[in-house]
């Protein structure tokens, strides 16, 4: 009779190897020792492990994974959105799923078991990274990743596509001072993560090309959310001299200053000029709609899916970065100062 099915984990432990050795095994790999290997082979038969079915077509993508830091922000249906649009039309499987652990910025140390365990040819991470330990794994798996938007600076040799945030904060500054305003501040995300801190400089860029000076106090930092919007715009509104325009670097954040405005008794634009950052659906439904920088979200994400097939049939990439343009989509928040 059978023993009762273990987990990789397990089994690798049981063989006195690694879990990546236990995969190699499963997918049929030779660089393993035969003695290993019988070994490894034994356990797996008296656990009655079963691996996932390998791809009908060799060297073609059957399942890929969709991991995402916070499944619950409203810009991650658009990213699934342009995932799942290229994967259905390529005849590919897409697991979603969403960062677990206190970090909650990489994976945590079950995520690879599970990878391997189903047998996943490809993985796109969202806003989320990979440790130097995990990333040597999925090489020795033969598992290639692609990062959509980077929190952090991925690891050598792992592809990535963004947006250029920078240029969008430049965009968003000039916009504002076109208008005539001088007293423009910002509300960046958190300054740990690089897409913040490239829109913050791109305000910053713009500001000092135009010999405007920022007055103290007016760049601040939330986390992309409302709540955040809302408190720092509250923060700048208690200042001596509050600005008249703010460059919100997420359209959450926006939103959240909006509401803040509104218990004050001040209106959008005739008061303060808003800008966000991103074009999600929320913005044009807005009151009034929103001026913003567009991240093309399903686009990045159609283009990290594209260049994680090609990974997976053995191809190579024209570029391992690839960064796409962020036009300013100007509604009705943003007005000419009188």
């Amino acid at each position: 009779m059978a023993e009762d099915r273990a987990t990789l984990s397990e089994i690798a432990t049981a063989a006195g190897v690694s879990v990546p050795t236990v995969s190699k095994v499963l997918n049929g790999r030779p660089d393993v020792a035969p003695a290993t290997r019988r070994r490894i082979q034994d356990l797996l038969d008296r656990r009655s492990y079963t691996a996932r079915r390998a791809p009908a077509v060799p060297g073609a993508a059957g399942l890929i994974d969709l991991v995402f830091r916070d499944l619950g922000s409203p810009w991650a249906m658009q990213i699934l959105d342009g995932v799942e649009d290229l994967a259905y039309r390529a005849g590919v499987g897409v697991v979603v799923s969403a960062v677990h652990g206190r970090s909650r910025s990489r994976p945590d140390r079950r995520w690879i078991e599970q990878l391997s365990k189903r047998r996943c040819d490809g993985v796109l991470l969202v806003l989320s990274d990979l440790s130097p330990s995990q990333q040597g794994q999925l090489e020795e798996l033969g598992i290639p990743v692609v990062i959509i938007d980077p929190a952090g600076q991925p690891g050598a040799g792992i592809p990535s596509v963004g947006a250029t945030n920078w240029s969008g904060g430049v965009a968003a500054a000039e916009h504002l001072l076109d208008l005539g305003h001088h007293r423009i501040a910002v509300i960046g995300g958190p300054p740990t993560v690089p897409c913040s801190r490239a829109r913050v400089d791109g305000y910053r860029a713009a500001m000092n090309a135009a010999n405007r000076k920022i007055p103290a106090g007016y760049v601040r930092h939330g986390d992309f959310t409302s709540p955040s919007g809302y408190r720092e715009m509250n923060a700048l509104l208690d200042l001596a001299q509050p600005p008249t325009a703010v460059f919100a670097c997420a359209d959450e954040m926006a939103l959240g200053a909006y509401e803040a405005l509104y218990e004050r008794g001040a209106r959008v634009p005739d008061d303060i000029s808003i800008v966000g950052f991103d074009d999600l659906d929320s913005a044009r439904w807005a009151a009034p709609p929103l001026t913003t920088v567009r991240q093309p979200l399903a686009e990045m994400a159609g283009m990290a899916t594209r260049m994680l097939l090609s990974l997976v049939a053995g191809e190579g990439l024209d570029s391992h970065r690839i960064e796409l343009a962020t036009p300013l989509i100007v509604r009705h928040s943003t007005r000419r100062l009188a």
